[in-house]
Parts: structure tokens; sequence; C-alpha cells
């Protein structure tokens, strides 16, 4: 299991565009990969339960990724995000 947390580096707002980019990268990827924002967990391959996070540049989100590229996909993920602006 891979578990990166970015806190305090989320760009102001990630609305539609960059959450369907987001679930787009994380199919890519054979491990199961969640989102958890402290409220609440969203699988990231889950365009509607992406949707219901909330997320914005005061957000701790942990991406925790489990299988056979669990690296990999967090990494994708990570780097896609800290560069959304």
């Amino acid at each position: 299991m891979t578990i990166r947390t970015l806190e305090g580096t989320l760009p102001l707002d990630i609305n539609n565009r960059p959450l369907a980019k987001i679930v787009q990268i994380a199919s890519r990827y054979e491990s199961n990969i969640h989102f958890d924002n402290g409220e609440m967990q969203a699988n990231a391959k889950s365009i509607m339960g992406m949707m219901t996070m909330t997320l914005d540049s005061t957000s701790k989100l942990t991406i925790t990724a489990d299988g056979t590229d669990e690296a990999e996909a967090c990494d994708a993920l990570e780097k896609y995000i800290l560069q959304i602006k």
C-alpha cells in the first residue's frame, strides 16, 4: 500500500474538468485508488465519487493506492494535482 498526503499545496479550486482528468489518470492503473479529504473517502476512478468531495487550498488530501502499480499511480496523481492552476 502506498499513501501520499498533500496539504496546503492544492490549487484554490479543483473543478469538474480537473476532476475528470484525475479519474482518467487513476483509471490507467490496476491498483485500487482512493482519495480522502478528512471528511469523506472516494474512489479515484469514480467521477461521481470524486465530485462529491470538497477539495480546496486548505484541504488535506490523502491518496491511497493498493496494487501492483500503486507507486506509479500515486506519482502520476500527485504530479497532476500539484500542477493544476
